[in-house]
């Protein structure tokens, strides 16, 4: 039973054939967890109680012929945004460092309805605010294909937990790309759904109009299994949809993609183009259409984001205030609660924010940033007339060493140059893995039309390996 090597489907079949065990699975996580995730620093927290408890309960459900879940047996690592009743949830952040969750998020009851085992609480950038996994205020996560270099972020815990098989698979969140960055950077597959197509409620926000919650794994199918059990309306989050998804297998003769020129231009490594273009050759011989397109607004999307997500962000963050919970300081100030709790990127957001929401400054900055995020959404409307999906980089770099864009934020935003279109759009996305390039994973991003989650998974699986 090599972890490396198991899908859903086979952890299911082992062991509704008594095969292997749910708790000899779960033990064999946390032993493997133990010896190797100092290497990694992955995990903020494990939750070892509530893992073997779970698979205690699936065996028993075996031993006793009952029906088993989707995903029963199968390991998970949860990005530590989201709240797992009774267990601590930090966010990655000093300020909810001692807090404890009163409630499940909507998606962890999905999963543990689907008899999944939550192993542990991943590492992230502070709030979600980053594209590294440096700016935790607990530890830096690693890349398991080189120490030396961050694994993305702000799901990096997630994406380097299971790219070293310390969980089967695992959650993120990405809002302007946190999961597909890290997803590429380790070598794995990373799903950001459509916006409203997975509840986002139970997850500590950042950007509203931005977030989605979606699946890290290593196999194309094991998302498409985990989109499976994750979507849904939910009568919490009045932003979650009821969509009836069409799961038919796509018929690829009739496909068209389109390569967007902008996101092969200025600011991508020659190398990575070198290697998407060399995928999107792999799709022609299998009988797809390819076709150069054009997404004019594209570079706008990086300053625009970077209007509307700090404002939405300084909203959003205005609750962490010291009477309710967080963090407690003997001063007790809203300036020294703040002050200590919040890490420099978090403040450099909530003060960019701040500013673009202030009087006088409003219709200069987040009115305007509105205006070209709807252009922006426009032109993936208007290709989508003429093709079904887009092919691009999913980063423009592979993996960056440790330390080397912590002083220059803006050469860190840029490491989001491919992703964040898709989340101020709200279209579907997925980032494969498309091979190396000095030991060093790419990945390659397909961008789907909205709700169209199960299209662009057919699609990857063709090229998949």
């Amino acid at each position: 039973m090599k972890l490396e090597e198991l899908t859903i489907k086979k952890i299911r079949k082992g062991i509704k054939k008594k095969i292997f065990s749910a708790q000899d699975l779960t033990e064999k996580y946390f032993k493997k967890i133990k010896k190797e995730d100092k290497k990694i620093s992955s995990y903020l927290l494990l939750t070892k109680d509530l893992a073997l408890k779970q698979a205690k309960k699936i065996d028993q459900k075996i031993n006793k012929g009952d029906k088993i879940g989707k995903l029963a047996g199968v390991s998970l690592a949860i990005k530590d945004n989201m709240l797992v009743e009774g267990e601590k949830c930090t966010a990655g952040s000093k300020i909810l460092e001692n807090y404890k969750a009163s409630y499940s998020a909507t998606c962890i009851k999905k999963l543990i309805k689907e008899d999944a085992i939550i192993l542990g609480k991943t590492n992230l950038d502070e709030f979600a605010m980053g594209s590294s996994t440096e700016n935790s205020a607990f530890q830096v996560t690693k890349n398991p294909h080189d120490k030396e270099r961050v694994p993305g972020g702000s799901s990096g815990g997630s994406a380097a937990a299971t790219a070293a098989s310390l969980c089967h698979a695992s959650l993120g969140s990405d809002t302007g790309g946190s999961i597909r960055q890290p997803a590429s950077f380790c070598g794995v597959v990373g799903l950001k759904p459509t916006y409203g197509a997975v509840s986002r409620y139970g997850l500590i926000a950042f950007g509203s109009s931005l977030d989605q919650i979606g699946p890290i794994t290593k196999t194309v199918e094991d998302a498409r299994i985990l989109f499976d059990v994750l979507a849904g309306k939910d009568p919490k989050d009045s932003t979650s949809m009821e969509v009836q998804f069409k799961k038919n297998k796509t018929n690829i003769k009739n496909t068209k993609i389109g390569v967007p020129k902008e996101y092969f231009q200025e600011g991508i490594d020659q190398e990575v183009k070198d290697k998407i273009i060399e995928k999107i050759k792999e799709f022609e011989k299998r009988g797809v259409q390819v076709k150069e397109v054009s997404l004019p607004h594209t570079k706008y999307a990086l300053p625009a984001y970077y209007i509307i997500s700090p404002s939405e962000a300084s909203s959003n963050l205005a609750r962490y205030d010291g009477v309710k919970y967080g963090l407690k300081t003997k001063k007790g100030t809203y300036k020294d609660v703040r002050g200590k709790g919040f890490g420099d990127e978090v403040k450099r957001r909530i003060m960019l924010g701040t500013y673009c929401l202030s009087s006088g400054y409003y219709d200069a900055y987040y009115k305007k940033a509105q205006k070209v995020r709807t252009l922006i959404k426009e032109d993936f409307t208007k290709i989508f007339k003429e093709v079904d999906f887009l092919v691009t980089p999913t980063s423009p770099t592979t993996a960056f060493k440790i330390g080397q864009r912590t002083e220059d934020p803006l050469s860190m935003y840029l490491a989001d140059l491919c992703t964040i279109p898709v989340n101020l759009a709200g279209l579907p996305a997925v980032s494969i893995p498309a091979g190396k390039i000095n030991s060093l994973p790419v990945g390659l991003q397909i961008i789907g039309k909205p709700f169209e989650e199960y299209k662009i998974l057919d699609l990857a699986n063709l090229i998949y390996e």
